[in-house]
């Protein structure tokens, strides 16, 4: 019986201790730590060459996205679609479709613009709508629109609903934004934006590093404090 509880114990440990760093390690809480722990700074106060965390609200430069979902007009989107898979007597959530796009766009600070120019951006972008399909639900058209885009179904060969869950977040107009990288002034048409914005402060990634970014409440946060 003893040995029965020890193998319990350890198969529990194992099991707490994959959750906790499949949690540690997610993209989202990666990006949520590193701002959260960041230096904040003003737009005026970034010196050049600095890693800085700055804050600021999404202002449009091209076309906006119309968000695929609930059509919401936005300069970036994130979409998840996970479909319930059962094996045996557990179930499991796996991932069939992770989108996301971005329009240009700056961050407003008052009067001051700041424009993010990199490749390497790791992002996280609260996911503040969601909708289900399954069994007594069937999928909206839009839903089954972008499923078929995805040349998927809502639907089995046997005419049954699957169990889908569909998660959107996206970067409105006016919506704070908080951003970590290095920091450089330059005039607006040295870097492709409008005249019209004059000094325009670069935002680019860290030598070999990446450039974080969040619409978490908790990541925009106009503080030095560390957590």
């Amino acid at each position: 019986m003893e040995k029965q509880y020890l193998f319990i114990l350890i198969g529990a440990a194992v099991v707490l201790l994959i959750i906790f760093i499949s949690t540690y390690f997610s993209k989202k809480a990666i990006v949520k730590r590193k701002l959260k722990r960041a230096t904040y700074r003003r737009f005026t106060e970034v010196r050049r060459g600095e890693i800085a965390k700055i804050v600021g609200n999404v202002e449009f430069i091209d076309q906006p996205l119309k968000a695929p979902l609930s059509g919401r007009t936005c300069a970036y989107y994130h979409v998840l679609v996970e479909q319930k898979v059962s094996t045996g007597k557990s179930s499991h959530w796996k991932t069939i479709i992770e989108e996301e796009a971005s329009s240009k766009f700056v961050l407003r600070e008052g009067s001051r613009y700041a424009y993010i120019k990199s490749d390497k951006i790791k992002s996280y972008v609260v996911d503040d709508i969601e909708y289900k399909s399954g069994l007594w639900n069937d999928a909206s058209n839009e839903l089954e629109r972008y499923l078929n885009n995805h040349q998927l179904e809502s639907q089995s060969f046997l005419g049954l609903n699957k169990t889908i869950r569909y998660r959107e977040g996206v970067l409105e107009e006016n919506e704070e934004v908080a951003v970590l990288g290095t920091g450089e002034w330059r005039n607006a048409s040295e870097i492709g934006l409008p005249s019209q914005f004059q000094r325009v402060l670069l935002i680019q990634s860290p030598a070999e590093q990446t450039i974080y970014l969040s619409d978490s409440p908790d990541t925009v946060k106009h503080s030095n404090d560390r957590f």
